[in-house]
């Protein structure tokens, strides 16, 4: 039987299509109905579902709303109207006591987390996110691949004077769909749900080292702090405009 998963705070399923892909089964959890969820989904609040059902699944991913330390909220003056789950949610996950894997963005009040971006699975994509993996996974240093970077090589919202950039970062308006989607690697969603999600090529990674974890041999060198196995930067190809 496979391992199952709860995907909390889900959105459209970046995340849970990644554990999909590292061999999981996925059960969505958000507030808001998500119609283009992959997976089987539910609409209910997401740390009430955990408080009910934890028992139910063998490892939980979590990716509570991040606007409240994003880079992006100080300046609209706002991070007041959105909530902070984030600690609520960890402290959530280790009550339940199951394996989990908390997301976040750059600047949320994480420690001990892997920083992961687009660039080190040879994507196209700026698009640096945080985890915390509880237990937690161990990797060889891993930077991003950002070669041949520079200011006019990176499409975003609004920016057409960059709009033949070999690079993108998703936000916002996106100025060319089609390229963020095939930079993300998704291929189902709108673009509002698009700017919110995060590659399914981070969890397929994390998943597979979750995976890992949850046999004894996993669990053997967790304990002797051995490393798992660490992902290879893939070479960035060409990704037509």
């Amino acid at each position: 039987m496979k391992s199952k998963l709860l995907d909390l705070f889900c959105k459209a399923g970046g995340a849970g299509m990644g554990y999909h892909r590292a061999g999981f089964e996925v059960v969505g959890v958000d507030k808001d109905p998500q119609p283009n969820y992959p997976f089987e989904f539910h609409q209910a609040d997401a740390l009430e579902y955990l408080d009910q059902h934890w028992r139910e699944f063998d490892i939980i991913h979590a990716s509570p709303p991040c606007q409240a330390y994003s880079r992006i909220t100080p300046w609209s003056g706002a991070r007041q109207n959105h909530p902070d789950l984030l600690q609520p949610t960890i402290d959530a996950l280790d009550r339940a006591g199951k394996p989990y894997i908390v997301e976040n963005v750059p600047g949320a009040p994480m420690k001990n987390y892997l920083m992961l971006c687009g660039t080190m699975f040879g994507l196209r994509v700026f698009r640096h996110r945080l985890f915390v993996c509880k237990p937690q996974i161990y990797m060889s240093p891993m930077t991003c691949n950002h070669h041949g970077y520079s200011r006019n090589s990176v499409r975003g919202a609004n920016r057409d004077k960059y709009k033949n950039g070999a690079f993108i970062t998703v936000a916002g308006h996106i100025g060319n769909f089609e390229f963020a989607k095939r930079a993300m690697g998704i291929d189902w969603m709108t673009r509002e749900e698009l700017v919110e999600a995060i590659p399914p090529a981070y969890t397929e990674w994390l998943g597979a080292q979750m995976m890992t974890c949850l046999t004894q041999r996993g669990a053997d060198l967790l304990k002797a702090g051995r490393n798992l196995p660490a992902m290879n930067n893939q070479s960035i190809g060409e990704l037509p405009a």
